[in-house]
């Protein structure tokens, strides 16, 4: 299953575990934690931690979720920020990996995280964000869980500066202002053969003229077969296309196996993006669901500009579009 990150109030999500950033002797601190005390009946979740006492740097526990909606609240304990020179990255990994185990471990199918230290604890939001998205991308790669990022408002969201401005200097280069092209050109000069075919003969009349071979011979492939060849041609599995796209296996099992199916167009980029495919093939991919790139499209801009650079982690590219409060790919 897919990673989303999410601007909410993490009490608010509707998962079965929500990760609190929690303190050593796991009591009622402030921010995050604070309010997941709040949200969950203080007394009951603080009887809870005391019965388990204390928890290390790097460490998970679990306890019930009380009043929230999850079933278990999972309690991490991220390191403070000296400057990145104690360990302090190797601890971040650490909470991540423990909790997600603990998830797994308890039969979780989704979990919600902070981004853990990035408050109070002062680890710079960049690095927390890019240690979070390598450990549940690495984990995902061999476990099938919903895990969601959630950040409160873009204050507490960790894009870099010099990223922010080199993609939105390319989008005021690239970026014009007219109406989103849906369907491709070939897609459009189709439909116009077509029209005139109908304005000068029958269907019956044209069918007869044609021999079975010449019919078939214009039926354009599907986005699924399409697809399914591509993966063939790359010597990709069909679990590692979908995990690497961030799509959920449901979905790929319904694309794969539904011929005519056409999935939305964020989804078809996000395979694009899994199987390294350069502008050409893209475009070529998205216009068998008759879709296309669009310069009028700012997150069809964003796309580009990673494509152009060879740029294909699809979780570095969905904090991109985060940023730009654009749909994000897969999930």
């Amino acid at each position: 299953m897919p990673l989303e990150i999410i601007r909410n109030d993490i009490t608010k999500m509707n998962v079965e575990a929500i990760v609190n950033a929690a303190n050593s002797e796991l009591q009622r601190g402030g921010g995050v934690c604070g309010a997941i005390f709040q949200s969950a009946g203080a007394s009951q979740l603080q009887a809870a931690c005391d019965e388990i006492g204390h928890c290390p740097t790097g460490g998970a526990v679990i306890t019930d979720a009380f009043k929230l909606d999850a079933k278990f609240i999972i309690h991490t304990v991220g390191p403070v920020w000296h400057g990145g020179n104690q360990h302090e990255e190797e601890l971040l990994r650490s909470c991540y990996k423990k909790s997600l185990k603990l998830a797994a471990e308890n039969g979780c199918k989704s979990i919600a995280f902070p981004l853990i230290s990035s408050g109070i604890y002062g680890y710079p939001k960049e690095q927390a964000l890019h240690v979070a998205i390598s450990e549940i991308s690495t984990f995902l790669m061999e476990h099938d869980l919903l895990v969601y990022i959630v950040v409160y408002d873009k204050k507490a969201f960790g894009l870099s500066e010099k990223l922010f401005s080199s993609i939105h200097a390319y989008i005021d280069e690239h970026y014009v202002e007219e109406q989103d092209i849906i369907f491709s050109k070939e897609r459009r000069r189709y439909q116009e053969i077509q029209q005139e075919i109908m304005a000068e003969e029958s269907p019956l009349e044209v069918m007869h003229e044609l021999k079975l071979e010449e019919v078939l011979g214009q039926i354009d492939e599907s986005f699924s077969e399409r697809l399914l060849r591509l993966i063939d041609e790359k010597g990709m599995t069909d679990v590692e296309t979908y995990k690497k796209a961030n799509i959920d296996r449901k979905l790929f099992n319904k694309i794969k196996n539904s011929i005519h199916y056409t999935p939305l167009k964020k989804t078809i980029v996000a395979f694009a993006i899994a199987l390294e495919l350069d502008l050409e093939e893209t475009d070529e991919l998205l216009n068998t669901a008759g879709y296309a790139l669009s310069n009028s499209n700012k997150f069809d801009v964003i796309i580009k500009y990673f494509i152009e650079r060879k740029n294909y982690n699809i979780f570095e590219i969905n904090e991109a579009l985060f940023a730009f409060d654009q749909l994000l790919l897969g999930a």
